[in-house]
């Protein structure tokens, strides 16, 4: 079983990839229910945020209570690197109570986050790049994983330690407010953020998008606005959109 949360298609991606590989079936984790104990394996496959997890995956590893004697895999996705990621995710699960943790893995995708000064979506020439060296990076995965490695192998780039612990708990105290979204003059109601919101956090009111408070801030809802009309404050206002089909 692969359990995948993916919001710009990242991951989604990834996890089909593996699937195709393996002979497994993805489950979105924003949706599924409880991890039975004993059983196959299960596959993490989620998108790094600020050298961390998730909210999201963080809440529902939190949830569980049967992951026991499974063996467990992970494989993030990231645009650059992963700081300590996955320790942060060994952590985790070991608290959930899972005995079995084996490989942990990173696979480069084009970037997504565009909130903060700096940060940006590739250029399309490095977004095509980091796509087109996924699937060999996935086979070598699928390869260990049919194996039963225990290998991590993940960029954790430089100040992994400070990224991790120090921004990443930061980040997710101070800059995860879903308040900065709006929609722009460019918006025509066609609820398409709404719908496709992974949590169904947006609701559509007065012919406008509304975001509640569950917001994983995934930016789902901004990528693929067909108008460009989705906005983060004055943070997105000159910053590019990544095509959810890759």
């Amino acid at each position: 079983m692969i359990l995948c949360f993916s919001g710009t298609g990242n991951s989604l991606s990834v996890a089909r990839m593996l699937a195709d590989r393996l002979g497994d079936t993805v489950a979105d984790i924003a949706s599924a229910g409880a991890i039975a104990a004993g059983g196959e394996r299960v596959i993490w496959v989620f998108p790094v945020y600020s050298w961390g997890l998730p909210p999201v995956v963080s809440e529902y590893i939190a949830a569980q209570t049967g992951m026991g004697d499974r063996p467990h895999y992970c494989v993030m996705t990231c645009g650059d690197d992963t700081g300590r990621a996955d320790r942060l995710w060994r952590r985790a699960m070991r608290r959930a109570g899972a005995t079995d943790l084996r490989g942990c893995w990173s696979v480069q995708m084009p970037n997504t986050y565009v909130l903060l000064p700096g940060f940006d979506v590739d250029t399309p020439a490095v977004a095509r790049a980091k796509i087109d060296a996924a699937p060999a990076r996935v086979d070598a995965i699928a390869a260990l994983i049919s194996r039963g490695s225990g290998v991590t192998d993940v960029v954790a780039g430089g100040m992994p330690w400070i990224k991790s612990y120090v921004v990443y708990p930061f980040f997710r105290r101070f800059m995860m407010s879903p308040r900065p979204f709006h929609a722009t003059e460019g918006c025509v109601s066609c609820g398409k953020c709404a719908r496709e919101c992974p949590l169904g956090n947006i609701a559509m009111r007065g012919g406008a998008p509304q975001w509640g408070r569950r917001c994983t801030l995934c930016l789902r809802c901004y990528h693929g606005c067909p108008r460009r009309a989705v906005g983060y404050g004055r943070a997105t206002a000159r910053k590019g959109q990544k095509p959810l089909t890759l």
